[in-house]
Parts: structure tokens; C-alpha cells; sequence
């Protein structure tokens, strides 16, 4: 098991989302894009896969210490984080359940042209430009 697997494990059993995990490691002063963090949780034989250094896992842990925990100054309960963050989700589920629920237009009605309107002079003036060819290459 390498640190990639640990660092999957880790974001779905803490459900933790890309910009979260960014949030996480901006704590402890280290830098990384959503970009870079899609890299590490790619398939292994993907192009743009890249591998979780030491470093990227040893600052998430130390991180998550303290977003679950917080500093001395300021302690946090840890049971208290989670649940929070499993109501984010839970809410994040509900809104694009209701989303996948509106019906969506199929088809639009064509709109009436009245009398009345400007006459539309595109179709009128349609110049052939090239002329019709047959090929004849032995093919029926």
C-alpha cells in the first residue's frame, strides 16, 4: 500500500473534498492546487497521475491534526468537525438529488411567424456556389 492508497482512504472515510483537503494543507503553510490533488487520486496508469510524496502526506496528517483538533489556543472537538462536514455532504447529495429531479425540456415548440414580421430575405438569396459532381470510381 503506498501513500496514494492512504491519502484515497483517508479523503472518503473523512469525506473530504478537493478544495477541503487544499484548506487542510494551507494550515500547516503547504501550498497545492485541486489540480495537483486530482493528479493523486487518479488511476495509476492515467497520464496526468502523479505519486503522493512523504512530504504531501506528512503535511495533510499533520493538517488534519489540526482542523480536527484545532491549536492549543483555540481546541476544537473532533466529533463535532466530522459531523459538520457529513452534513455538508448530506446537503451536497440533497441539492443535486433535486436537481437530477427537475424535468428538463425536451423539445421546443417552434415559434409562429405572423404576417406581420419582416420577411426573411437569408433563405431567399442562397447562391450554389460549387455544382453537383458525380463521381464515377467503379462503385455502384
Amino acid at each position: 500500500m503506498n501513500n496514494n492508497d492512504i491519502f484515497k482512504k483517508l479523503r472518503v472515510a473523512l469525506q473530504l473534498r478537493d478544495d477541503q483537503i487544499v484548506e487542510i494543507l494551507e494550515l500547516v503553510d503547504f501550498r497545492m492546487s485541486k489540480g495537483e490533488i486530482g493528479n493523486l487520486f487518479r488511476n495509476e496508469d492515467h497520464p496526468n497521475f502523479m505519486d503522493c510524496g512523504d512530504q504531501v502526506l506528512r503535511n495533510f496528517l499533520n493538517g488534519m491534526v489540526i482542523h480536527l483538533r484545532g491549536t492549543k489556543e483555540n481546541p476544537k472537538n473532533a466529533m463535532e468537525v466530522i459531523k459538520q462536514n457529513q452534513a455538508a455532504v448530506a446537503q451536497n447529495i440533497a441539492i443535486k438529488s433535486k436537481a437530477e429531479l427537475k424535468p428538463k425540456p425536451t423539445t421546443k415548440e417552434p415559434k409562429k411567424q405572423s404576417n406581420t414580421s419582416k420577411p426573411n430575405h437569408k433563405k431567399q438569396s442562397k447562391i450554389q456556389v460549387v455544382e453537383k459532381v458525380r463521381f464515377k470510381n467503379g462503385k455502384k
